[in-house]
């Protein structure tokens, strides 16, 4: 009897089950069977992968706390590839369940007027949601319309209408989105008024509720209240996109009392500090810094915050709070930061000397936060130009523009000012070089040799001591990350075991110096710079090289002989070497007297020209300059440089100008007298007047050395020559003359193509066939291949499951189909079919060759986009250089 008791309940239960399955019957328990599945199988399940897809990568990102922080941060295009899976999942998932259990079946959309399932608008709801992270806004719009078209009585409208917002946020149609966020503002209104209402006359409103029965089309969906704090949220997102900062706060301000969980109301305090901090409130944005530190969050928002506080005030408590920071172990991968801190509240003080020993500080500690590298490098140039050191200010402008990329706000600003100042450093130093050399070359031999061996005895004594320093400095920059190590859970390895730390150094490095030789001193040249003064005065003088990175040789390569032999001893080397001397002294007084405005400096190093006993038109150069420079301020000075350039170089355009103020003018019409005869003489060439062409160039030639057209006449009269000769070896002596008078000029450069021309002869002209066409035909409105070819070593299997790992993670949304074959003899190749366009292939090429996750080294793999019929042709003729130059020209 048992038994046969147990079989009825099977079978009862069996039948139960399989009129539950109906989608077309409206009763209790088909509701509940496909409700239950709807709100498990698909709306929960998606969810939860979406919320750990999120958080994992929330979790993991390296937030810019220099920037006000996003309120809810998102992956841009390519973070977002690595979330395809749960997020096409998730997707998958609440498709499937709309397939099979929507009530009634939803076969005919157009026809269906009711769902009597009540969790059908959330998985809706949540594949928009999957397409808004996908990136996905034109779906994700598509399905939040529909909703609001098709549940219209359902709290889901509002929840599609907030997404609709942050859409239009996110593509830029911020009017569209402050519509939609005002509607919602309208709809929570209305409800509070009817919650007001309903309270106040509730029996009232229950007898007109018995007489007039509402239908469900007159139902009014009930505005959902857990939207309220994402609703401030969007609101304050808006206004920040719009660069509305104070609507912004007041958002966030709002949205706090709706926050539920200590990381929202965190982040929330955190970026109202920042906009209080940007609007000049500084008191409040203090305040919020420090409710930051009272919520459960990431410590490094909690340190960030106790950073900003400390900005913010400048009394001794902060002061010790910092210093306090500075032993705890886990801030040790903070140190920059809070070096950097302690010196803009030593700036606050007026204290600059240790303000620039924090700063040094902040850069050395910071080996892998290169934004606060370039930070402290940047402050360091700013503190050094006030002082009027462009020089050392060039050289941290140059190492903040090394470290920064191009998302740094001042990274052009940056950039330029290293560069304007680069030829300054350039300048002074070889000024200073220059006249060291000849200082020691002037001595007597004796004493010459005297002087430089105690130079290579000092070097290797700076040297020995410097690399000493390096090595106390690098164990202390060891010891720091090895305590960061202890902090993050890493262990205690020491540099050269932690693989870790080892990587972000060698990165650091290449970012910093670039690949460089494994030898020793690689950062320095093969120059030395001496300066002549006493060598006892020497041992307490640093300063033998140019500034804090003189350039110095190797010290085991330093020998008497090695440096005697970039002296220069002999008359034209001297000479020479004076001549760069004068040139760098006037070309750094130029720069600080037109782009930095330090007239003084600039008047010593005009000076400094002068006062060279050598003749050079560089000092004519000088002495004009600090003729005018004195002309308006000190007129007694100006006449002493007038009478200089009057006496030392009486013919020259300057010392006419001083004699005839209108010099320059007369020259002017002289030149434009001289331009027409010369076109006069051009249009005589062209008309094959060559006699009377060269009659003319040999007066010019020889009579107006100062005419600005001598070099290309001396070319027309080569060319002139030329055409009356069958002896083209004639014009050389005039392309000699023309090459030695003018050797930088473009007449110059003719000159010189003309001798190879006469010398070797010239090229054979052939003409180019255009007729050719290719064997292939591209069509874009045919659908594509990607065929990937295999290197040596690799499989076509192995291959193959790379790329469909790589298709299941990334595109599989696109239903792609992979299959190997042989091309040639023994090349395996693998097909990805198909695309329906040629874009879409590309796109598919790019992410391929950016991609290691899967393909590991075949990333690096030839990979070709091909349409069906040239992939035949491909086969058929074997011709792959032909279609790689067909490729190269039509994708």
């Amino acid at each position: 009897m048992k038994q046969l008791f147990k079989y009825f309940f099977i079978v009862s239960f069996l039948v139960v089950l399989a009129f539950s399955c109906s989608t077309e019957r409206n009763t209790l328990v088909n509701r509940s069977y496909h409700t239950l599945n709807a709100r498990y199988n698909g709306y929960f399940n998606a969810n939860e992968l979406l919320k750990e897809a999120i958080t994992d990568y929330r979790t993991n990102l390296k937030e810019d706390y220099y920037s006000i922080l996003p309120i809810a941060p998102l992956p841009n295009e390519t973070e977002v590839k690595s979330m395809y899976s749960p997020i096409d999942t998730a997707i998958v998932k609440c498709t499937k369940v709309i397939q099979k259990h929507c009530m009634p079946s939803n076969d005919k959309p157009s026809q269906k007027s009711v769902e009597y399932n009540t969790f059908i608008d959330e998985n809706w709801l949540t594949i928009g949601i999957a397409d808004y992270y996908r990136r996905d806004y034109d779906g994700a719009l598509k399905k939040f319309n529909y909703i609001k078209k098709f549940f219209k009585n359902d709290p889901s409208i509002f929840i599609s209408e907030l997404w609709i917002a942050k859409i239009n946020i996110a593509i830029g149609k911020y009017t569209e989105a402050s519509f939609g966020l005002n509607q919602l503002d309208k709809a929570y209104e209305e409800e509070q008024t009817r919650i007001k209402e309903k309270a106040e006359k509730p029996e009232k409103l229950e007898k007109k509720t018995k007489k007039e029965p509402k239908t469900q089309e007159d139902k009014i969906a009930k505005f959902p209240t857990k939207i309220l704090f994402d609703l401030e949220l969007t609101k304050a997102d808006l206004s920040l996109k719009k660069a509305e900062k104070k609507e912004a706060i007041l958002f966030l301000e709002n949205s706090l009392q709706y926050a539920k969980k200590q990381k929202d109301k965190a982040r929330i305090h955190y970026i109202l500090g920042q906009l209080y901090e940007e609007q000049g409130q500084n008191l409040l944005a203090a305040d919020h810094f420090t409710k930051v530190l009272k919520y459960n969050t990431n410590y490094e928002m909690i340190f960030n915050a106790r950073i900003k506080r400390a900005f913010l005030g400048n009394d001794e408590k902060l002061h010790k709070d910092l210093l306090k920071m500075m032993k705890d172990p886990k801030n040790a991968p903070f140190k920059d930061q809070i070096y950097y801190a302690l010196a803009t509240i030593e700036l606050q003080k007026g204290n600059t000397l240790l303000a620039k020993e924090y700063l040094t500080k902040s850069g050395f500690y910071s080996t892998t936060n290169t934004r606060q590298k370039g930070m402290a490098y940047e402050k360091l140039g700013d503190l050094s130009f006030k002082e009027r050191d462009y020089v050392v200010a060039q050289k941290y402008y140059k190492q903040c523009a090394d470290v920064i990329d191009s998302l740094y706000p001042n990274a052009f600003v940056i950039k330029n000012k290293a560069d304007k100042l680069a030829d300054l450093v350039a300048a002074v130093e070889t000024a200073i070089y220059e006249d060291s050399v000849q200082k020691v070359a002037q001595l007597n031999e004796s004493e010459r040799i005297e002087y430089v061996k105690f130079v290579i005895k000092k070097t290797k004594e700076d040297e020995a001591r410097r690399k000493k320093l390096e090595a106390e400095r690098l164990l202390e920059l060891q010891q720091n990350q090895n305590t960061t190590a202890q902090s993050n859970g890493n262990g205690s390895k020491w540099y050269f075991t932690n693989t870790k730390t080892r990587t972000e150094g060698f990165e650091e490095f290449k970012k910093i110096w670039g690949t460089r030789e494994n030898e020793d001193n690689w950062r320095r040249s093969e120059k030395i710079v001496m300066s002549l003064t006493d060598p006892a005065d020497q041992q307490q003088d640093s300063s033998l090289a140019t500034l804090n990175n003189a350039d110095t040789k190797k010290p085991d390569s330093l020998t008497v002989e090695g440096l005697m032999k970039n002296l220069p001893l002999t008359d034209s080397a001297f000479a020479a070497s004076v001549q760069r001397s004068l040139k760098a002294h006037y070309d750094a007084g130029l720069i600080y007297k037109n782009q930095l405005n330090e007239n003084q400096l600039a008047v010593k190093e005009f000076n400094s020209v002068l006062d060279k006993e050598t003749v050079s038109d560089v000092k004519l150069l000088s002495a004009f300059q600090l003729y005018k420079m004195y002309e308006n301020s000190e007129p007694s000075k100006s006449e002493e440089y007038k009478n200089y350039i009057l006496n030392h170089f009486p013919n020259s355009d300057y010392a006419n100008f001083l004699r005839d103020p209108d010099f320059y003018i007369k020259k002017k019409e002289m030149d434009a007298l001289s331009e027409k005869a010369y076109l006069a003489t051009l249009d005589r060439y062209h008309r094959k007047l060559y006699y009377p062409v060269i009659a003319k160039a040999d007066e010019v030639i020889f009579n107006e050395p100062k005419n600005v057209f001598r070099a290309k006449y001396m070319l027309l009269k080569a060319m002139s020559v030329g055409q009356t000769t069958e002896n083209k070896t004639d014009i050389v002596p005039i392309l000699n003359q023309l090459i030695q008078d003018y050797p930088k000029s473009l007449e110059a450069t003719r000159a010189i193509e003309l001798l190879d021309i006469i010398k070797n002869g010239v090229s054979k002209n052939v003409i180019v066939d255009n007729s050719i066409k290719s064997l292939y035909t591209f069509d874009d409105k045919v659908k594509q291949w990607v065929i990937v070819f295999v290197g040596e070593g690799e499989s076509s299997n192995a291959a193959k499951i790379k790329v469909s790992d790589f298709n299941r993670e990334y595109y599989s949304k696109n239903k792609l189909s992979v299959s190997s074959k042989i091309y040639g003899d023994d090349q395996s190749i693998v097909l990805i079919q198909e695309f329906n366009t040629d874009i879409e292939a590309s796109s598919y090429v790019k992410t391929f060759k950016n991609t290691r996750k899967y393909l590991f080294e075949l990333q690096k793999a030839k990979i070709l986009v091909i349409s069906q019929e040239n992939l035949i042709k491909l086969f058929e003729t074997q011709k792959l250089k032909e279609y790689e130059d067909f490729y190269n020209e039509h994708y």
